[in-house]
């Protein structure tokens, strides 16, 4: 017998935004007090605000800094023999696609987030009929699945146009915290393949399947992004209390016939994906704040979060959400034996990469990551949006590459099913330059010290190494000599410029370095926009 989640009716929030406006809060404070000195002369008070300009950028770099090792210290590494050979073999592929996808692609809003009842950007309320009223809000919010009609989704399309650019494995968003499932789940009605949501009469309606079938075909991994918090289901915000905030919306000690509830229907349904849906490489788990926590760890949470309110109001819980992820993970891998799991932002055994999110750590970093990025608007799908270009694709995978990482680019679609014209082109532009390139992005890792000056460099096991140079923004011909200063191949080596049969001269620079000379020719026609790069066996 199993349990049926029904209910009438990318990624938390980051903590580096949290503390910029709790900073930004406390330093207009300090600003007011200042401009309110009737003592101070006007060029006394615009050189305190000019320091306070200064206060404040030197707090949030330093923030991110510590943000970044924060999050990058906690890494537990696995001990499964089959999931290390898995992760090996993940990051040696490099580029993957992320799509996040639902009904909220109908309004063009910030996927889930809208529907959740807290104080911050990403929450803010526009679309429906009345959206400073919350329950009417979600009320159109979730009946949004009765107009959920993407007649346009070709996923063969995208797998040949992701797979043409260079990407090897794909992320989608099976289910995001609204609840809505992009699956044929036997738990909710909340699906896209319910009698009541007009898409389910198509063919193709059981997305995940057809999305996971057609990358397969391409050679792609497959990868379920889903949600731990479902705010749809009665088990996890119960009709019994208000929403409070992201969180669990009762005590899960105090009501514990409930919460066993909302376990086993997360458990069931991600059995579900790993059991019905062929081989799944990843599991990609969003929603950090559903996991287990200590007394200590509560405590501190609170302490500090308090400590920088001055009325004791608090946007947001941390609650133990024990979901007993162990015995998941256990169960999941009786089904796909060494299947990655990437139950993100929580220290353990169970986040097998790290995802730092939407930026690119500073250092090479010793453990497996992944940064994901999104490619144009947002994380859902953003009308008329602007994508990055070329040049900005293809360096920030040098960029990540260089630093030991994977790049999970999203592109998110339309509600009809489609991509934008932008994602096709800036595939295109990774196309053109993997096809001379992509030996000098798969199977690489980190190689000190990454980077000099705009040359990054990688090296492969068979001790090929490869440098990069990376073009300014109207830079189109290769200088004549490029020098790395921390690098000096063997004698003998041979130097050539990947997109080019000829051999090139090099000499000695310096105390270990070596300076690599260009033909005219070749400075004039290169094989590749962008970044040069220049192989070295």
């Amino acid at each position: 017998m199993f349990l049926i989640c029904k209910k009438k009716r990318s990624v938390a929030a980051p903590l580096r935004e949290i503390f910029i406006v709790l900073l930004s809060e406390n330093l207009i404070k300090f600003a007011g007090t200042i401009t309110d000195n009737k003592m101070m002369t006007s060029r006394s008070s615009t050189g305190h605000l000019n320091i306070l300009f200064i206060l404040f950028i030197f707090s949030l770099i330093s923030f991110n800094n510590l943000f970044a090792q924060h999050e990058e210290g906690r890494y537990v590494p696995e001990t499964d023999t089959l999931v290390l050979q898995k992760l090996e073999q993940w990051q040696d592929l490099k580029f993957g696609l992320l799509m996040h996808w639902g009904t909220y692609s109908q309004w063009g809003i910030v996927e889930s987030w809208s529907i959740c009842p807290e104080e911050y950007g990403w929450c803010e309320r526009k679309k429906g009929s009345n959206p400073n009223d919350y329950n009417t809000y979600v009320k159109e919010y979730e009946e949004l699945k009765y107009t959920f009609n993407p007649v346009k989704f070709a996923p063969d399309k995208w797998a040949e146009a992701a797979a043409d650019a260079g990407m090897k494995y794909v992320i989608f968003t099976t289910k995001h915290h609204d609840g809505f499932c992009m699956f044929d789940t036997k738990y909710t009605d909340y699906k896209i393949t319910d009698p009541a949501c007009p898409f389910s009469k198509n063919p193709k309606t059981n997305i995940t399947k057809e999305i996971f079938d057609a990358f397969r075909d391409k050679g792609f991994w497959a990868g379920a992004y889903f949600s731990k918090p479902d705010w749809h289901c009665p088990w996890y915000w119960s009709p019994a209390y208000p929403p409070r905030d992201r969180n669990v919306n009762y005590e899960p000690e105090a009501n514990p016939e409930i919460w066993e509830k909302y376990v086993e229907f997360t458990h069931n349904q991600i059995m579900e994906l790993v059991s019905e849906y062929g081989k799944v490489d990843i599991l990609w788990l969003d929603g950090g704040w559903v996991s287990k926590k200590t007394r200590e760890q509560i405590k501190n949470w609170y302490d500090r979060t308090v400590e920088n309110t001055d009325n004791g109001y608090l946007k947001r819980r941390v609650v133990n959400q024990d979901i007993r992820m162990d015995e998941l993970v256990n169960k999941v891998r009786g089904k796909q034996p060494g299947i990655l799991v990437v139950d993100r932002a929580v220290h353990g055994k169970n986040q097998n990469y790290l995802t730092p999110e939407n930026r690119v750590p500073e250092k090479a970093l010793e453990y497996p990551w992944e940064s994901c990025i999104i490619s144009g608007g947002g994380w859902s799908y953003t009308p008329n949006a602007k994508y990055m270009s070329g040049r900005e694709g293809v360096q920030l995978l040098v960029d990540i590459v260089a630093k030991g990482g994977n790049l999970l680019l999203n592109i998110a679609p339309s509600p009809e099913g489609e991509w934008q014209q932008g994602a096709y082109d800036l595939l295109k532009e990774y196309a053109g330059w993997m096809k001379v390139n992509g030996e000098a992005i798969y199977g690489t890792r980190a190689m000190a010290p990454y980077k000099e000056n705009n040359i990054c460099m990688t090296r492969k096991k068979d001790g090929t190494v490869y440098f990069y140079y990376m073009a300014d923004k109207d830079e189109t011909e290769i200088p004549a000599e490029v020098t790395i200063q921390y690098y000096r191949p063997e004698k003998g080596a041979k130097v050539m410029l990947l997109g080019s049969k000829t051999r090139l001269k090099w000499k000695k620079s310096g105390e270990n370095g070596f300076t690599i000379m260009i033909p005219e020719k070749l400075r004039k026609n290169p094989p590749a926009k962008y970044v040069w790069v220049f192989k070295v066996h």
